[in-house]
């Protein structure tokens, strides 16, 4: 990366670590329901209505790591886990469930639908990777559910405080399919989102053991090879079920599994979509 382009890179980390991250208008609510009724208020549902929310999930472990007890001596990467060291109460008033993503994208509806496609899927991607974690044993499912959910955290913090540029890539990447996202994000944005994501997990002082499942060179590590395919299925299944990279995915699906590809693509392929298959022999 030239100098130049390391500075770009500096400046927006820089900036994306001051801003107030905005979050999603549909979480504040469930929030302010669960607050509302006794009853319903724990841990368990408040971290299940924050699971949803990849901006909100981050707010929460980047207060959390930046206020640790001198006796904590271990990550803490789960939410409800990190709800219950910080505390309920504590959560509601110290990582508030504010700005909304609607606000700050007031007036851009093109670059908050694209946003909320991106919200939906680290959803899937989350879901996938979780499903996956089960099968493998993996005691820790839910650290690698988050991984997934926050993998293209970079991705929505720009489309969140630069659509401009990002309609950019997205209508340059429209007109020519065959541009790979990197090359496209390196000339309009002077770097790309992998590289992003790195430098905000370090300047965030994320977990580290987030910053190795979500890191895609790490993908020798079977957990965080879950995480990689997990959000490349859910990349590529947005662009519908007869996406040409989705075979590849199922071969990659069933070598982590240990079944046949065929297995592993009925796993992931909606039942009533006719168009799945693996394509033709590579």
């Amino acid at each position: 990366m030239s100098e130049q382009n390391t500075d770009k890179l500096s400046a927006r980390v820089e900036f994306l670590t001051r801003a107030d991250i905005p979050v999603l208008k549909q979480t504040a609510r469930e929030l302010d329901t669960l607050r509302e009724d006794i009853n319903k208020l724990s841990a368990r549902n408040v971290a299940n209505a924050i699971s949803g929310d990849p901006m909100l999930t981050v707010k929460l472990l980047r207060y959390l790591q930046h206020h640790k007890h001198r006796s904590q001596t271990s990550e803490v990467v789960q939410i409800e886990q990190a709800l219950l060291m910080l505390g309920v109460e504590a959560f509601y008033n110290k990582v508030p469930a504010n700005p909304f993503v609607q606000d700050a994208l007031k007036g851009q509806m093109e670059a908050l639908v694209q946003l909320l496609h991106v919200v939906h899927r680290s959803h899937r991607a989350a879901a996938y990777a979780f499903d996956w974690a089960v099968r493998l044993n993996d005691l820790h499912y839910e650290e690698v559910r988050i991984a997934a959910l926050l993998h293209d955290l970079p991705e929505m913090l720009m489309w969140s405080f630069s659509p401009a540029e990002m309609l950019k890539i997205h209508a340059m990447q429209i007109k020519d399919k065959t541009l790979r996202s990197k090359a496209v994000q390196e000339e309009v944005l002077g770097f790309n989102l992998q590289e992003l994501q790195k430098e905000l997990v370090q300047a965030w002082g994320l977990p580290q053991l987030l910053l190795t499942l979500m890191d895609d060179e790490h993908a020798n590590l079977i957990r965080v090879r879950n995480v990689v395919l997990a959000v490349n299925l859910a990349r590529h299944s947005a662009n519908g079920w007869d996406d040409a990279a989705l075979p590849d995915d199922y071969t990659a699906l069933g070598e982590l599994l240990r079944i046949p590809a065929t297995d592993a693509m009925a796993l992931v392929c909606p039942e009533e979509n006719n168009v799945c298959d693996l394509g033709k022999p590579h």
